[in-house]
């Protein structure tokens, strides 16, 4: 495997700067943004590295269980910075956190016991990053799905209430928003999937090829980690909406806007 050196990641940083500079120029108003993630990226992956390589010379349960926990709860509050209008309290962040826990935790139980047969199963070289990669991905497709199910409720009061007052229950009135919501969460990994191969190598495949794996080796474990993306993601946004919808009413089918608040 090639070594890259703190030169080679300097040179490819100048590219960030020119991007900046151009945003700067047209004001396009995300130069802080941009340079910002860019800094968080560098240092989050550097003391990511750090800590795989404790990881990886330990092999403990309790280490792994806690940077788990860690990762979980941190993409929790991602779902929940991401969204303009949130459920009040603890439910903002409960909702995210919990439907990622329960289909990304699961899933990659999942697979580590049952498809790839790893011994121990909480071998970190396997865990870690098959936790990462289903933990990142249903986090956005979370994100999307809460974010659209509350903007949608938020702006499409009149609309729903009509429909309450014409008849229809809380689960009817919402059934259109609700499907809008899934299809948006699903849309991007619907599509990464369709050109996987044919437009884009995905990260873990080219990953493994650099790093001199052999490539059909490397195809079946993108096949799998595409498909537990796609569960991932699909049931992790179906637990948030079926939830945060039933949130959005009282037990007398009211809607109960008063849960939600709008951030700046």
């Amino acid at each position: 495997m090639i070594t890259l050196t703190w030169l080679d990641l300097s040179l490819s940083s100048v590219l960030i700067l020119i991007l900046a500079a151009l945003n700067f120029k047209l004001k396009l108003g995300q130069v802080k943004s941009l340079l910002v993630s860019t800094l968080r990226m560098f240092i989050q992956l550097f003391i990511v590295g750090i800590i795989l390589k404790t990881l990886f010379s330990y092999q403990s349960i309790f280490l792994l269980i806690g940077l788990a926990l860690a990762m979980l709860l941190i993409a929790g509050f991602e779902v929940l910075a991401r969204q303009k209008i949130r459920f009040t309290g603890n439910w903002g962040f409960g909702l995210g956190t919990s439907s990622m826990f329960i289909s990304s935790v699961a899933l990659a139980f999942f697979a580590l016991i049952v498809v790839i047969r790893v011994d121990p199963w909480f071998t970190p070289q396997y865990a870690i990053p098959l936790l990462g990669m289903l933990l990142g991905n249903t986090m956005n497709g979370v994100s999307l799905a809460l974010g659209r199910l509350t903007d949608d409720a938020w702006h499409q009061k009149r609309e729903i209430e009509a429909q309450l007052m014409l008849g229809r229950t809380a689960r009817e009135s919402i059934l259109s928003i609700e499907k809008n919501c899934l299809r948006t969460a699903l849309t991007p990994t619907i599509n990464a999937m369709a050109v996987s191969g044919i437009v884009s190598l995905p990260g873990m495949m080219t990953g493994q090829i650099l790093a001199g794996a052999d490539p059909l080796e490397a195809v079946k474990y993108q096949i799998l980690i595409m498909l537990l993306i796609a569960a991932g993601v699909g049931f992790g946004s179906l637990i948030a909406v079926w939830f945060g919808a039933k949130r959005l009413f009282d037990d007398r089918e009211r809607l109960r806007l008063d849960r939600l608040q709008v951030t700046g």
